[in-house]
């Protein structure tokens, strides 16, 4: 869990850069679209466009933009499908990383993202090469300044919460998938206000790099999430708060 709370913080303050450029929009509106399309545009019908929804809030992103995306996908237009994919490989010092797509041109995306690993230290895979070392879970996460974090994490194990991973600034939250819904519900309705909710892969073993296999593991993970066919990266890294800090600095 701490890779993923580690480059989950990094990704929610890279989230707010983009947001303003507008650059995180075009991946939340296929999301929502592919939502719609899949499971009906009614968004309290539809857990994963609800989530969807949810996170294009947290993203500032226009309600107006929300709605022309819902209606793309509900629309039948087959020029604006995108296919959902996965692509498995290996990172700097031996990491496992595995990325989810939306694309309309899978030829392109797995040209881009085998750019981005070998450019940064990695290697693309075969299908199913690293994705039984991670696990659906999920993640609702609070900044730690926000919350009473003694309440919060009782109130989250009453709800029926599988975990609680404080890191850095933040505490996450962990659930099953199918209590996903209930717990952040019930934490809600307690008045426990999340930065962030989703159904993340979570790694089940964790690869400690450092020095330069560290530096380019987060260059590659920034490299990715760059590409607009990249929805999710997830990777079992574990980088030392000490190392994550000089990397910062």
């Amino acid at each position: 869990m701490s890779g993923h709370s580690k480059w989950s913080t990094i990704k929610r303050k890279k989230g707010a850069a983009d947001a303003k450029r507008g650059k995180i929009f075009t991946k939340l509106i296929r999301e929502i679209a592919t939502a719609a399309r899949i499971g009906g545009g009614e968004v309290d019908a539809n857990p994963r466009l609800r989530l969807a929804v949810e996170k294009a809030r947290q993203a500032n992103m226009p309600k107006d933009n929300i709605t022309r995306a819902i209606k793309k996908g509900t629309g039948g237009d087959a020029s604006e499908t995108y296919e959902e994919g996965v692509y498995e490989g290996y990172g700097p010092g031996g990491t496992a990383v595995y990325v989810e797509v939306l694309t309309d041109n899978k030829n392109r995306t797995v040209g881009e993202v085998r750019h981005a690993l070998t450019k940064h230290g990695g290697n693309l895979g075969s299908s199913g090469c690293v994705g039984y070392l991670f696990e659906k879970k999920g993640v609702i996460t609070f900044e730690l300044e926000n919350v009473d974090s003694d309440a919060l994490m009782e109130a989250a194990l009453d709800a029926g919460a599988e975990d609680i991973i404080e890191s850095g600034d933040t505490l996450d939250v962990a659930t099953t998938v199918p209590n996903f819904e209930s717990v952040k519900s019930a934490l809600e309705a307690a008045g426990f206000e999340s930065v962030a909710a989703e159904i993340a892969m979570e790694p089940m073993t964790q690869v400690k790099i450092e020095g330069d296999d560290a530096e380019r593991m987060l260059r590659l993970a920034d490299a990715l999430e760059d590409l607009d066919d990249v929805q999710n990266v997830y990777a079992n890294f574990d980088i030392s708060d000490e190392e994550m800090a000089r990397l910062a600095g």
